[in-house]
Parts: C-alpha cells; structure tokens; sequence
C-alpha cells in the first residue's frame, strides 16, 4: 500500500472539496459503524455522491482511513503556530497554543476517537506516517514548554512528558464527550487542567505571569 493518495482528477481545488466531502461522512460512518463494517458504497451514499465518483478521489476505502486520520494532525500544524503568532510572553504562548490544540480536538471529535480506535488498520509505512505527524505536532507544545522553563517561569521538567500529559487531557475531550460537554465549554477544560498541571511547574514569576494573564482573560 503506498503512503500517498492517488486520484483520477487534475483539479486541486475539485480534488479538495470532493475529499472533504467524502471524509465528513467516512468519518461519522466510521464512527457509528465501524471501519470494516462500513463499505465505500455506503460512504458514496452518505456523502451523497456515486461510489465510482469516490472511486475517482480515493483508490480504496483505506485510502479515506488513512486522509481521515490525518485531519486532526494537519489541523494541529496549521492551527497551534497560527494561535502562537505575535505572541511575545512564553506563558500566554504555551497557554494559546494548548488552547488551539483542545480547539482542533473539539471540532473533530469523531476523527479523534477513529485515531484511537482504527491507526492499527491502515498499512505500517502509514502508520508511520501518522505517528510522525503527532511527534511533530507534539513538538509545537514541547517549544512552548521548553520556552517557559527558559524564561524562568517553570520550574525545570521534563518538557517531553509534561507534553504528553497534555496531549493526552486535551484527547480525553474527545474521548469522554458525552461527559464533559454538558459541563463546561472546551476552554474551561483546557484552563481547569492546565490549573491542575501548572501550579506545582510554576516559579513564582511564573505564578505572577499567570495571574497576569487570568485577570486579563
């Protein structure tokens, strides 16, 4: 199985918006039925298009797999340095850029939760593909991290895994919807967690910074 995506058509922007068309429903498909269950025929239905038109964007249905994992993690490179840009003070930029990451996870909880259950399905070299996509994006909150330990407003940690606990409560978003969304907005969680991460990292410049930026919110 390649790692790219080929198709039959020429027209980058048909091309887009026919794979977007077609990702919406594979996703929400997928997400109901699951991935083996659900057939490119049924995803051409859904998506209110013919199968042999998918047929013309996609070669098979792990090729929509493979582009509907990479959504979020595309989302991610494009939305965290957008939020961070012009942005000065490292805490406000560590604290923006965990902000878009749970932003990115709210708009696409359905394509977060097909991550969990269904990257084991799409081929190895794939697989790899999409795991160096989230260390790169992991690598956009570590920079922010790294700069707030610079500045001295955390204390000294590891950086890596501190990183991975906040992937893993901004994933926690989307695998527990049902139980949050009726509780709070995705920004209250992202705060309410970073307060519980970030008072025993913070120095007391740090502490200072924070206050800062909460009375200004």
């Amino acid at each position: 199985m390649p790692v790219s995506v080929k198709n039959k058509v020429e027209d980058t922007a048909l091309i887009a918006r026919r794979r977007s068309q077609v990702l919406a429903a594979a996703i929400e498909l997928f997400g109901k039925r699951g991935y083996h269950t659900t057939t490119v025929r049924e995803i051409a239905e859904h998506a209110g298009l013919s199968t042999g038109l998918v047929y013309q964007y996609f070669g098979d249905k792990e090729d929509v797999l493979y582009l509907g994992l990479q959504t979020v993690l595309d989302s991610y490179r494009e939305r965290i340095p957008a939020a961070v840009e012009g942005i000065r003070d490292p805490l406000e930029r560590f604290r923006a850029a965990v902000h878009a990451y749970c932003r990115v996870i709210d708009a696409n909880i359905d394509a977060t939760v097909l991550a969990y259950r269904e990257t084991k399905s799409v081929s190895r070299k794939r697989r790899g593909v999409i795991m160096q996509k989230e260390l790169d994006t992991n690598a956009l909150i570590e920079a922010e991290v790294r700069g707030c330990i610079k500045a001295g407003l955390f204390e000294k940690t590891d950086a890596g895994l501190l990183t991975y606990l906040i992937v893993m409560f901004a994933h926690a978003w989307a695998l527990k919807a049902w139980h949050f969304k009726g509780q709070m907005t995705v920004e209250q969680y992202a705060d309410r967690n970073l307060a519980l991460l970030l008072n025993p990292l913070l120095t007391e410049q740090g502490r200072r910074e924070n206050a800062r930026l909460a009375a200004a919110r």
